[in-house]
């Protein structure tokens, strides 16, 4: 991992980053209005390109929300409310398992400007339609693809029933929470803290039969960006229940990103390839760490191990805040950090922005920022 420099110089670098981030934002607004990407080709992020799965259109509102509550430009208010109107309706949506991708990042940060019980509704309504997905003899909450699929990705998702119970008392929307979310660290996360994609059950019976992936490596591989889906959600489950099991296995998956973590800042895109295969950073990976690194700071107790995520968390802003992963020195390129990828097997948003990077790295801005900003005001 690459060393940090001085806080007093990194909180400008951030600084410049948060601007373009909301210069590139902006520019999308403005040149595809109402448009909700998922990934750039060649820099652009207007085009035909296959989307594979619908779970995306909740980062770009979401990075305005941001933006609007760090600033306090109405400007950006106006358009986050106009890009997260148009997702209420995917509230009762059963065809993903991405709801928390999608209502938190928006409906959340809306409510919690506005405190409009309506907003509270959307929320509640989407964690109980992401309770659906559970199947009771695996105990788990199935994937889009089928009853069979359990992803790492919905440990990014199982907040919002969390949230659902929070605000319902609802006893059944916790327990489909929790034993998910024991089902994906017993069968998802391994001994030194990696983890696999997908876990594929036997739905007549229940029974687990093995680790797979859609978008890793191979089924034993640790796919990147599903190490930190675990190490940013698995945090989330302590939060909601501050049950120590989930804190423990968030600072597994932290433990083996920050072993294994390239010197760049951005981790490989699976942490087992070797000389034939594609040698490929994804800085999406490394946004989501960055910000589950931030969040894992606050959920620790020993000083000493807060200050190893959240250093961490700086070093890997610091690589990112910059080219060659900030695109700021690429004219015309529309995004804000390149070298992310989607989908590798299909040629899906493979070296390019995509949007969930883009969503993590502002969140992870914000909140290094205000970190920085209050240490500055205690000296």
């Amino acid at each position: 991992m690459i060393e940090l420099g001085s806080t007093a110089a990194l909180r400008p670098r951030l600084e410049t980053a948060f601007e373009f981030a909301q210069r590139q934002v902006r520019r999308l607004a403005q040149q595809h209005p109402d448009f909700y990407p998922m990934y750039t080709r060649e820099g652009r992020w207007k085009h035909d390109g296959e989307a594979w799965t619908h779970w995306c259109d909740g980062f770009l509102p979401g990075m305005m929300w941001i933006f609007s509550q760090r600033m306090g430009d109405p400007g950006w208010r106006q358009a986050a409310e106009r890009y997260s109107r148009p997702l209420e309706p995917r509230r009762l949506d059963r065809a993903v398992h991405d709801l928390g991708f999608i209502f938190m990042s928006t409906y959340y940060r809306w409510l919690q400007l506005s405190g409009d019980p309506a907003l509270d509704q959307v929320l509640i309504d989407a964690g109980r339609t992401m309770a659906l997905r559970f199947q009771p003899k695996g105990r788990y909450l199935c994937s889009f693809l089928g009853p069979e699929s359990l992803f790492i990705d919905i440990m990014m998702n199982v907040g919002i029933i969390f949230y659902a119970f929070e605000r319902t008392g609802e006893r059944s929307l916790f327990d489909v929470a929790l034993e998910h979310s024991l089902t994906s660290r017993r069968v998802l996360v391994r001994g030194d803290g990696s983890t696999a994609h997908e876990g594929i059950y036997d739905t007549s019976s229940g029974e687990f039969l093995r680790q797979s992936t859609r978008q890793g490596l191979r089924g034993d591989s640790c796919w990147s960006r599903g190490l930190t889906w675990a190490l940013y959600g698995f945090g989330t489950v302590f939060q909601h229940t501050r049950d120590a099991r989930f804190l423990e296995t968030a600072e597994a998956c932290a433990g083996f990103y920050l072993r294994h973590t390239t010197a760049d800042g951005a981790p490989p895109w699976d942490y087992d390839i070797g000389p034939g295969d594609r040698q490929l950073v994804d800085t999406s990976a490394a946004a989501i760490a960055a910000a589950g690194l931030l969040q894992l700071s606050t959920l620790v107790s020993d000083a000493a191990r807060s200050m190893l995520y959240r250093n961490a968390a700086f070093r890997i802003l610091e690589a990112l805040a910059g080219p060659p992963h900030l695109a700021s020195d690429r004219p015309g390129w529309e995004g804000i950090l390149r070298g992310g990828v989607y989908h590798i097997h299909k040629g899906l948003g493979v070296e390019e922005s995509v949007m969930w990077g883009e969503y993590f790295f502002v969140e992870a801005l914000d909140r290094a920022l205000q970190v920085l900003g209050e240490a500055a005001k205690m000296k």
